[in-house]
């Protein structure tokens, strides 16, 4: 079963910090890819969704970003800064509500 990606939607920024949160730092594609692996394919997250909110959220001050080169190439890799820590876990706490309404609206259908 395909699930509608506008779910998805709203709660990209709280899926973006929480798996930096899971990892020292990721570069984009790596973020894409285990969104993706995670989820069984179901959220493929386009550069289109995921660098604009990187961006927002490094002005933000919520990650910083630090660039290495690695094999004669140059990566960019983002961390969550200390606020952005706090942001995640206060994201991760807004999300576990969410789903515990939702579970109580749609009662067994979960």
């Amino acid at each position: 079963m395909n699930i509608n990606k506008s779910l998805y939607k709203g709660t990209l920024k709280s899926v973006i910090l929480k798996l930096l949160a899971s990892e020292i730092k990721m570069y984009g594609y790596q973020i894409t890819q285990r969104a993706k692996e995670i989820t069984l394919g179901h959220l493929q997250i386009t550069e289109g969704a995921l660098y604009p909110i990187l961006h927002q959220l490094e002005i933000d001050n919520i990650i910083q970003s630090e660039v290495q080169t690695i094999n004669g190439r140059e990566r960019k890799y983002y961390l969550l800064t200390e606020k952005g820590k706090r942001v995640q876990q206060n994201s991760a706490e807004e999300i576990k509500l969410y789903l515990t309404n939702l579970q109580n609206i749609f009662g067994d259908a979960f």
